[in-house]
């Protein structure tokens, strides 16, 4: 093969690169990325051996130790991973055993690890080639766990706060088992129950949580640090995952998941996993009132003789997918791959985004997305709408006709209200939505309930298209959940507010007093969450 073909062939192998760039895991990046250094060590003359390739760059060798590791604590995981790649001395992945001495990349990866409240062993785990790539993967995942912080339904809330303990707050009414705490067995069975502040749930006192979920069903989710689900409440449908429809007054560990890496619920009393090598399972609700064909939003068919899915089965459907995100609204269910491609099944009513009412059994890819030509990172579902977020924070929604005046509707389009914003994180609930952009400002839109200031803008008319949250001005925001009766709100410190149902939110001093709506966010003192980003090392420089 002649020089010129081999040149012309590499080309072409770069173009590739370049065009699927998008769809790599950071540890495939890091991989192309050695391949790269191979290939160039072909065109280049051996470099002598006193020339040691393991010094540092001649900028970065002029940096004393304590400011180089405060220069990568300020990196994202990305490119802390490529800046590894391009110096081998960053990376340092000795095969020795240990102890084995780190490298500065995989020394500022373990202490962001260590922040998280995860355990960083001295062994690789299976399957692990090196650490840093490992490392990086592991970071990235826990990015998109940690997003569920909190999570708010009805009257109560459930917090992770910052040292990863589980912790709720609000009422729960006869038959509801929301807060995960015993039930007094002199308590009277017939009258509300009510905890606040924010209280430790005590029987999962031991145990770091990283996310949560809530389903208007009456249960909750809770996923720890270790990638293990617990699930308590109300145990019909078969929501909790238990293999019964048994309510749980505790958390529980559901037995038969590990190694998860998101949770989800709502829709139809509905709950989904996502495991660490992005397998989807599902759970719960698998028929729909007066429905004899039995569509369900699970993404499989199931047992005629049954009337719901007892326990977590996975989404065969999906098999050959890593998915990266769910989403469930009413009745059905939305899926993105790490591809970037989104799917729905489930009830229809329009809202699976394929501009018909026609049900899907099985995932079904959204070509109206597709052929946008984006990557899609995120999807959010609300009971009567659906958007979507792509990787340059583009929002698209869609939304049930003929609720609407509009047929085409029910086809995605992008929403022009949010051109020009870059947002980051989606969240639909009920009848509402809100958008975080990238410099922390709030967007909301919806209906309201009960004229209960959930949106942010005061007590009003609908607001039908995304506005700012003006009272949030000065606050940067990192995180949100919503529901029709309150909105809880944390900046990138882990500091809360809360606005809407004042007992929801723990704030009410006595449990009989009168029920009063927080018209205007209002912090709460009693917590602090998590916060998204981990702050650098503490150095002390000499002289």
């Amino acid at each position: 093969m002649s020089a010129k073909s081999i040149l012309e062939a590499l080309r072409a192998v770069a173009r590739e690169c370049q065009a699927a760039a998008p769809s790599f895991s950071a540890e495939q990046a890091v991989q192309g990325l050695a391949l790269a250094d191979e290939i160039r060590a072909v065109f280049l003359p051996p470099t002598p051996a006193s020339q040691a390739a393991d010094a540092l760059p001649t900028l970065l060798q002029l940096l004393p130790m304590e400011l180089l590791s405060v220069l990568l604590s300020q990196l994202d995981t990305r490119d802390l991973a490529r800046l590894a790649a391009t110096c081998r001395s960053l990376w340092r992945d000795a095969p020795t055993p240990p102890p084995r001495p780190w490298g500065l990349v995989e020394t500022e990866l373990r202490r962001r690890a260590e922040a998280r409240g995860l355990a960083i062993g001295s062994s690789l785990p299976e399957g692990a080639a090196s650490w840093v790539p490992y490392l990086v993967a592991s970071d990235l995942r826990d990015a998109l766990r940690r997003e569920a912080l909190f999570a708010v339904c009805g009257e109560y809330s459930i917090f992770v706060d910052s040292e990863g303990r589980l912790l709720t707050c609000g009422r729960e009414r006869r038959g509801e088992l929301h807060l995960g705490h015993a039930v007094d067995p002199e308590a009277d069975p017939a009258g509300p129950r009510y905890v606040g502040p924010p209280t430790l749930v005590p029987s999962v006192s031991g145990r770091r949580f990283v996310s949560v979920a809530t389903c208007r069903f009456g249960y909750c989710l809770a996923l720890s640090a270790e990638g293990e689900v617990y699930s308590w409440g109300n145990g019909r449908y078969g929501g909790l995952g238990h293999g019964d429809e048994g309510d749980r007054e505790v958390p529980t560990r559901i037995e038969s998941l590990s190694r998860i890496e998101r949770i989800a619920t709502g829709g139809n009393a509905m709950s989904t996993a996502i495991d660490e090598n992005g397998r989807l399972y599902t759970w719960g609700c698998a028929f729909f009132a007066g429905d004899h064909f039995r569509t369900t939003a699970l993404g499989y068919a199931v047992d005629p003789e049954t009337e719901n899915q007892l326990n977590p089965k996975r989404v065969d459907a999906l098999a050959h997918d890593r998915v990266v995100g769910v989403a469930l609204g009413c009745d059905y269910t939305l899926a993105v791959i790490d591809a970037g491609s989104v799917f729905s099944f489930g009830y229809s009513r329009g809202m699976l985004g394929h501009g018909s009412s026609k049900r899907e059994l099985l995932p079904r890819q959204i070509q109206a997305l597709a052929q946008t030509g984006r990557r899609f990172v995120a999807v959010a579902a609300g009971d009567r709408h659906a958007l979507a977020l792509t990787e340059a924070g583009e929002v698209y929604g869609w939304r049930e006709w003929p609720l609407m005046e509009d047929p085409s509707e029910r086809v995605p389009h992008r929403i022009v209200e949010l051109v020009g914003e870059q947002v980051k994180l989606l969240y639909a609930a009920g009848m509402s939505s809100c958008a975080v952009t990238e410099s922390g400002e709030l967007y909301s839109w919806g209906y309201f309930s009960d004229n209960i200031n959930h949106l942010g803008h005061g007590v009003g008319a609908v607001q039908r298209t995304p506005k700012r949250v003006e009272r949030l001005s000065g606050v940067q925001v990192a995180t949100v959940a919503m529901c029709p009766t309150h909105t809880l709100v944390a900046d990138g410190d882990g500091v809360v507010w809360g606005f809407g149902r004042r007992c929801a939110l723990g704030l009410n001093d006595e449990p009989s007093g009168p029920e009063v709506v927080v018209e205007e966010p209002v912090r709460i003192r009693a917590l602090r969450v998590r916060a998204r980003k981990s702050p650098p090392p503490v150095v002390r420089l000499s002289g």
